[in-house]
């Protein structure tokens, strides 16, 4: 214990390490909210011809009818795009700017879950510059400016509706993304109403991405900060109390909007202290298997935790106390306590927890852990490096 105070003395002395945080300048909560986007948007943004970027699944529900009498309502033209997909390849995201530019469109409205989002900020800024999608994955890669653009999402999961990251599939199954400021959004709108539908295991897959995006923001490697770091605590303080009662129980409110401001803040603290290991599994399960991303970062969350708890449990059983999890002990003890509370949510909640449970093959591993070597980009942020040797072994941990 002596210990432990010596080191938190030491630590509020410290100096503060340099670092920036960005997000969207305007957020909108409100339940229902939905209902007057058009005048939402109205008083925010002159342009008048809109892009709704969505998926044909939520037209057929018809949550979408409504948003765009509202829209109308408030004098804006809109042209829909319904041709979303899970892991959006590059002939969606051309195809969708291609009738945007055909309509002279002037503002991008994306509104659905994370595909929809990630297609309409790419579409905003292939609208507002002569720069070619191959020319913009990477991190800073972005050069021209975008049209105006809003984000409504319609899962608590994703956060992308405040980040500057865009994923797209560029290959049979690869994935690449974008990473720009130009990406964040200029008005986001959280309206946890429109999560009300969206079945259990949807729910639990999605809110425990979520969770997986404070926890690894938490544990990043370079760029975590005191700003990321709030807010990664108080995303998984409302994530971790309140996904049961979503899944059990998809009209409570009081749940839904928790998630969904859960998500959001976890997302602004990823954006800012990038994910790690846990991301860089689960996109090539994704990739070769058509899963859906929420539900491949379920699957690779407890092997990870329990990989990375030799050098984050400091942070492990801090984060344990920030969910209220029982226990006493030191840190190994309380990052234990932490991962079982992580692991017993996931159960729960019926999201599925092994690989060979979704169908993934045996015989796949060792190609799934080649491909995760490519994604340097997210691994160099994991608190412990990962070999492709160490990834062989946590994908037969998850199978």
């Amino acid at each position: 214990m002596f210990q432990d105070l010596r080191a938190l003395k030491e630590n509020i002395n410290m100096p503060l390490t340099p670092f920036s945080f960005s997000t969207v300048s305007d957020i909108h909560l409100e339940w229902g909210g939905a209902g007057q986007l058009g005048a939402l948007l109205a008083k925010r943004f002159a342009a008048r011809t809109l892009l709704l970027v969505t998926d044909r699944g939520l037209i057929d529900t018809g949550l979408i009818a409504p948003i765009e009498v509202a829209l109308a309502q408030a004098g804006f033209v809109v042209t829909v795009f319904d041709k979303v997909a899970a892991d959006p390849p590059e002939a969606i995201v051309r195809g969708c700017a291609d009738m945007a530019r055909d309509k002279r469109v002037e503002i991008v409205l994306g509104l659905g879950g994370g595909s929809s989002l990630d297609i309409a900020k790419l579409v905003a800024v292939m609208l507002g510059s002569a720069q070619d999608l191959s020319e913009m994955y990477g991190i800073g890669n972005v050069k021209g400016q975008r049209l105006p653009m809003a984000l409504v999402p319609t899962t608590a999961g994703t956060g992308s509706e405040v980040t500057n990251i865009s994923i797209i599939t560029t290959g049979e199954t690869t994935k690449m993304g974008v990473v720009s400021p130009q990406l964040y959004a200029d008005f986001v709108l959280l309206d946890a109403k429109l999560t009300v539908g969206l079945p259990q295991i949807h729910t639990a897959a999605t809110g425990i991405d979520a969770m997986v995006h404070a926890i690894e923001a938490y544990t990043s490697k370079f760029k975590k900060n005191p700003l990321s770091d709030a807010l990664a605590r108080e995303a998984l303080r409302l994530l971790g109390g309140n996904l049961l009662a979503a899944c059990n129980d998809g009209t409570d409110r009081r749940a839904r909007e928790n998630m969904l401001l859960g998500a959001m803040l976890a997302g602004q603290a990823f954006a800012n202290a990038p994910v790690a290991a846990v991301h860089a599994l689960a996109y090539p399960l994704g990739g070769h298997f058509h899963l859906p991303h929420g539900l491949t970062n379920a699957l690779m969350l407890g092997p990870v935790l329990r990989f990375n708890a030799k050098v984050a449990a400091p942070l492990y059983a801090e984060l344990a106390d920030v969910m209220g999890v029982p226990g006493t002990g030191d840190n190994q003890a309380r990052a234990r306590d932490f991962v079982d509370h992580v692991l017993a949510l996931m159960d729960a909640s019926g999201a599925p927890r092994r690989l060979r449970d979704v169908d993934v093959t045996e015989n796949s591993l060792a190609l799934l852990a080649s491909d995760a070597m490519k994604q340097q980009r997210l691994l160099v942020n994991n608190p412990v490096e990962v070999s492709q040797e160490d990834a062989l072994a946590l994908y037969r941990e998850a199978y």
